[in-house]
């Protein structure tokens, strides 16, 4: 993603699945081979205008792709009724139509009687889903993604009218917004098998940063109730070990924060072929700004880095600007035209393929890391007035 903003995850069942992950099906896709033999152990079923005679589907997201678990036709009156058999708690997507995008999340448990009646151009956002314990929670879910969807729409709109500061400042609102919502609904009930869906809301993107840490105590407290009221399935454990993961990545982004943690070695190309490391840089303040010519905010943000290193290069400031092009031309230019004045600019010319986005988890540019005079990270995502005043407090 090579826009700045929208480092967070716009399309809903899009961001389930990647926040979610490996929390599907795997019990069920081991015993695919004799479903038929299974005995049937939920249903979906209801009337949906408009959707008539056409297919729906529950299918479980997996490693492998999407899984089919049932299907059946709806009917000409718009009535459907889809059966089958599941292992245990899971996550699924129900799909009306062969549109991919035409889908909702579920957390069907055995035994579940779930009922949807809709339109089928409301099927996505207002199911009007009824029949379990979790489906009133869905419905609240499931229109309050729709907000928030809408005002990030409304707000992707100003792009380029408004700094890159505004619309960070602006978009977090937002997202702050749904969070406090939706930690309390998952506390009103932490065990509530659609608390799989709603979690993804509370859940880090690019980095913890504008993170609140309170969303881990939640997501603590949510792993110990799924381990309690669905011991041993899948789903609990996953989850428990996610939430295991973000801790201690958490920890990490901690220690990068408070200069206990080492900047990766860095060693790569000039446009002249020269190879510049980030060790030989030791003794400065070094921000490292990950960029590249095609990159409209890494652009506008390069006069902000320009005046910084002519106010501070003689006390101790350097910049090294690593570059995700992937044309060396156009990477020159962009040096040129910019003004950026400082000799260390390497590449590796593999744009998003570069050694340098897993080495330092790059999601989106402009992504910045500034490294204290023992090479350990003290600061990450730093632009504007924010960074001038890191660089100030540190230097002067």
């Amino acid at each position: 993603m090579k826009e700045f903003l929208y480092k967070y995850k716009t399309g809903l069942i899009i961001a389930l699945i990647c926040v979610i992950g490996t929390i599907s099906y795997r019990i069920w896709s081991k015993s695919k081979n004799n479903i038929d033999s299974l005995k049937i152990n939920f249903s979906v079923s209801g009337e949906i205008k408009g959707a008539e005679n056409l297919r729906i589907y529950i299918e479980a997201p997996s490693d492998r792709g999407l899984i089919s678990v049932a299907d059946t036709l709806i009917s000409a009156s718009g009535n459907f009724k889809l059966e089958g058999n599941i292992p245990s708690i899971g996550y699924y997507l129900l799909r009306v139509g062969e549109n991919p995008q035409n889908v909702i999340p579920v957390t069907m448990v055995p035994g579940d009687e779930l009922k949807i009646n809709c339109s089928a151009s409301n099927f996505g956002t207002e199911p009007n889903a009824s029949g379990t314990k979790w489906s009133s929670s869905m419905n609240d879910y499931l229109r309050l993604m729709k907000q928030f969807q809408l005002e990030q729409e409304n707000l992707k709109a100003k792009e380029g009218s408004i700094s890159i500061e505004e619309l960070t400042i602006q978009f977090l609102k937002i997202k702050n917004k749904l969070e406090a919502v939706t930690q309390t609904k998952i506390l009103d009930s932490p065990s509530n098998p659609f608390n799989i869906v709603m979690t993804g809301s509370l859940f880090p993107s690019s980095s913890f940063d504008n993170w609140d840490l309170n969303n881990l105590k939640i997501l603590k407290v949510v792993a110990q109730a799924f381990e309690e009221s669905y011991p041993k399935t899948t789903v609990a454990e996953t989850f428990r070990r996610q939430v295991e993961d973000i801790e201690n990545a958490y920890i990490q982004y901690s220690g990068n924060k408070n200069g206990t943690i080492q900047a990766p070695e860095i060693s790569l190309n000039t446009p002249e072929g020269k190879t510049v490391k980030l060790s030989e840089l030791r003794g400065k303040i070094v921000l490292i700004d990950f960029w590249a010519s095609w990159c409209v905010p890494c652009r506008k943000e390069n006069p902000t880095l320009v005046k910084l290193y002519s106010k501070y290069q003689k006390k101790g400031f350097a910049i090294l600007s690593v570059s995700l092009d992937e044309d060396i031309n156009a990477w020159k230019n962009a040096i040129l035209t910019d003004g950026l004045v400082w000799p260390n600019h390497v590449s590796d010319l593999l744009g998003w393929e570069s050694s340098m986005i897993n080495l330092y988890s790059i999601e989106a540019i402009p992504h910045t890391i500034l490294v204290n005079k023992e090479g350990k990270i003290i600061g990450k995502d730093l632009r504007g007035p924010a960074l001038e005043q890191k660089i100030a407090e540190i230097i002067n």
